[in-house]
């Protein structure tokens, strides 16, 4: 059986940028009155692959953002 394993490939700047623009739309769907406040939920996607560190869209396309060693 073979072990997969997940290596980060979101770091840095794109990171802090992921979690900025997460909590911002976060915000905007709790604080807003605007009919389109719930698109604002969207912002748990940046957020979440910020934490994790883990973009699933990167690989595909050979993007990582880490500083390689």
């Amino acid at each position: 059986m073979q072990e997969h394993i997940m290596y980060a490939n979101v770091g840095g700047i794109d990171r802090l940028l992921r979690i900025v623009v997460g909590l911002g739309l976060i915000a905007f769907a709790l604080l807003s009155q605007h009919e389109c406040a719930m698109w604002g939920w969207v912002g748990v996607v940046p957020l979440a692959t910020a934490l994790f560190r883990r973009c699933p869209v990167y690989p595909p396309f050979g993007i990582s953002t880490c500083k390689s060693d």
